[in-house]
């Protein structure tokens, strides 16, 4: 794989600084770069690198099968790979660490006894959960999350740092038409390859999206594999079904998830446990409507109404069959999903920037906001447009009702400012902290 600059590096950086460090388990959706990011982390910033995969690997677990002495584990661990771990000057990298229940129950007893020793694991969220380790080492690891690339990470990837840098100083005047061009194309490829760094780095190499649609499909196929892995033999059909819904139930004006479009009849007893399984391997993400803005905003959320989205953009294009040309080429194909198209790729900024999924809010009538976050000490407002046709009348109704301090929408208009409404085009939706702070007197 080519050389990404994740983001990630640099919360990695500042847990090496930290001096009440503990190990690290580094979580998200498979194949969205884990494992690179930890070992280009230990390659930048440790003299050694001791990396260990416990999938299929009988030999590393019998490791952790005897005792869970930290020191006679590390021992044994240098010994197998014919180098000493060395505190201070090696990462010990632990992937797939959800394979080994005692090796996450070993993760407590090293923080406790060898504090001084640098340990990130990598791993799946939910097979860690199923993993049923003797005694889960709470309060004795740190968590990080990893998603697929922000577009910001896009464009970066794309030769674009210096452009980064100019917007994320940008004021609340529209950029030059130059840059807002350049800025449309690398979105419009975005949307097809979507951040996957396996499928990022083929489109750099190849520009090939017929290249971008096999690894797509491998990955997609991937996960429903994982369905038969991990999940309980009477979930793999409920699954499969929920997650092929995703894409079709998105497309629908509304966008609400009901489970009997899942299956004719199925109630939400039937199929939730199923759904709770995706969002926990992080391969979808549940929106909840709220009643009204209050803080926290979870206290006024609805379960019984919600919308699902996928982890990935280019993902959910692939698994709608929409051919990368029109996108590219904005052929009349792409008009009828372009919607569910721009809101996914919203909310997966959104997660980037916030770390948890927003909600959205609908009024007793038919107004609807498409997301609503806390951000910096303000709960804000978001309407998405998937081009220029701006009119958002509910929008309008939510802000008469609760007067927000800043509402945003975002389209592909340039950045302006107008009577409390801060619209930030699509490409720029990132740099929406900065933005934010500056709308403040």
């Amino acid at each position: 794989m080519g050389q990404l600059k994740r983001d990630i590096l640099d919360e990695l950086i500042a847990w090496k600084k930290r001096a009440d460090r503990k190990p690290i388990i580094l979580t998200g959706v498979r194949q969205c770069g884990k494992t690179y990011a930890l070992v280009e982390f230990g390659r930048e910033h440790y003299e050694d690198v001791a990396y260990f995969n416990f999938e299929g690997n009988q030999t590393l677990a019998e490791r952790f099968s005897e005792n869970l002495d930290p020191k006679r584990i590390l021992l044994e661990l240098g010994v197998l790979r014919g180098k000493p771990i060395q505190p201070g000057n090696t990462l010990l990298i632990l992937d797939e660490i959800q394979f080994c229940g005692p090796a996450l129950t070993a993760l407590k007893y090293f923080q406790e006894s060898t504090p001084e020793y640098d340990i990130a694991c990598a791993g799946s969220l939910l097979g860690i959960a199923l993993s049923k380790p003797s005694s889960f080492p709470v309060g004795k690891v740190d968590f990080l999350t990893m998603r697929p690339l922000s577009f910001r990470e896009f464009i970066i990837a794309n030769d674009g740092a210096m452009l980064a840098g100019y917007l994320e100083n940008a004021s609340l005047e529209p950029i030059p038409e130059i840059f807002a061009m350049k800025l449309r194309g690398w979105l419009k490829t975005y949307f097809v390859t979507g951040g996957m760094p396996e499928v990022v780095v083929k489109w750099l190499e190849s520009g090939d999206t017929g290249i971008v649609d096999r690894i797509q499909d491998s990955i997609l196929n991937s996960y429903v594999l994982d369905f038969a892995k991990h999940a309980p033999s009477s979930d793999f059909p409920k699954l499969s079904l929920i997650w092929n819904s995703i894409p079709d139930q998105m497309a629908k004006e509304s966008g609400k998830f009901v489970f009997g479009h899942v299956r004719k009849g199925a109630r939400a007893k039937d199929l939730e446990d199923a759904m709770q399984w995706l969002i926990d391997a992080q391969m979808a993400h549940k929106v909840c409507r709220i009643s009204k803005p209050g803080m926290p905003l979870s206290a006024y959320a609805d379960p019984g109404y919600f919308k699902l989205y996928l982890c990935d953009v280019g993902l959910l294009r692939r698994m709608t069959r929409l051919p990368a040309s029109a996108i590219l080429e904005e052929s009349a194909l792409y008009t009828e999903f372009k919607g569910a198209l721009t809101e996914n790729f919203v909310l997966c900024e959104l997660m980037a920037l916030i770390g948890d999924a927003p909600f959205c809010w609908k009024s007793e009538n038919t107004a609807e906001v498409d997301f609503v976050a806390q951000l910096d000490g303000e709960i804000v407002p978001f309407e998405v447009k998937a081009a220029t046709n701006v009119k958002a009348r509910s929008l309008g109704i939510y802000r008469k009702a609760y007067a927000p301090n800043v509402s945003i929408r975002t389209s592909m208009l340039n950045l302006r400012r107008e009577d409390g409404l801060l619209n930030i085009p699509l490409y720029m939706l990132w740099t929406l902290s900065t933005l934010v702070k500056k709308c403040k007197p």
